[in-house]
């Protein structure tokens, strides 16, 4: 096998050029500044994370529970076949059932339906409760000329001739829960089904509730 021949000289007065492997640039100063900073921001998530899912194990917060032991029901008139006007005032029971997380409702919200049709809506003005504490909340809903198909206002009226009214109560809630340093926030939902007495001094009779996220 003959050997390959070597590159002619170059000629007279030209220098051979050689190239050089390039040189690895140094990484600018910021650039490492920022990874670190990143690097210690996640490492603060992660531990923070894993401190908050220890707190949940250990004390296993629980739902603020919403109920309505009882209720009034002072008028209900038609001012035409399908208009309707109502006076309903019923007693909302908050308790915050946990021995170590205090709780603020930010946000309350209550409404009145009867067969699934809201027939009045009121707001409550937001508090704070301490572990194991209950609070009693008077809420007034009046309703105004309310339209109702003519077969539930034709219902509704069957149920006052029986002394018998099936109304239903649905709150929407807001709920920031504080444990020390940390505190997060939530939807509360609370629904009761209650049977009343006919007015003017319509009484509670049975009702049932539930507090749901």
């Amino acid at each position: 096998m003959h050997p390959l021949p070597s590159p002619p000289p170059p000629p007279p007065g030209q220098k051979r050029t050689i190239l050089l492997p390039p040189q690895p640039r140094r990484t600018n100063p910021l650039v490492w500044f920022a990874a670190i900073l990143c690097l210690i921001f996640s490492l603060i998530l992660i531990f923070f994370g894993i401190a908050t899912l220890i707190i949940f194990l250990a004390i296993k917060p629980r739902n603020p529970m919403f109920d309505t032991p009882n209720a009034r029901l002072n008028t209900i008139y038609f001012d035409s076949p399908e208009y309707f006007n109502g006076d309903f005032v019923f007693l909302a029971n908050f308790t915050n059932p946990n021995k170590k997380i205090d709780v603020r409702f930010e946000y309350l919200d209550t409404e009145l339906y009867f067969n699934d049709r809201l027939i009045a809506a009121q707001a409550i003005q937001p508090f704070s409760q301490r572990r194991r504490e209950v609070r009693l909340e008077s809420v007034h809903l009046i309703s105004s000329l309310v339209y109702l198909p003519q077969n539930l206002s034709m219902e509704l009226r069957e149920q006052v001739l029986s002394n018998r009214i099936q109304y239903n109560i649905r709150g929407t809630f807001k709920v920031r829960a504080t444990m020390g340093l940390f505190h997060f926030s939530y939807w509360l939902h609370g629904r009761c089904q209650l049977e009343m007495t006919g007015p003017p001094t319509g009484a509670l009779v049975s009702h049932t509730c539930r507090t749901k996220r």
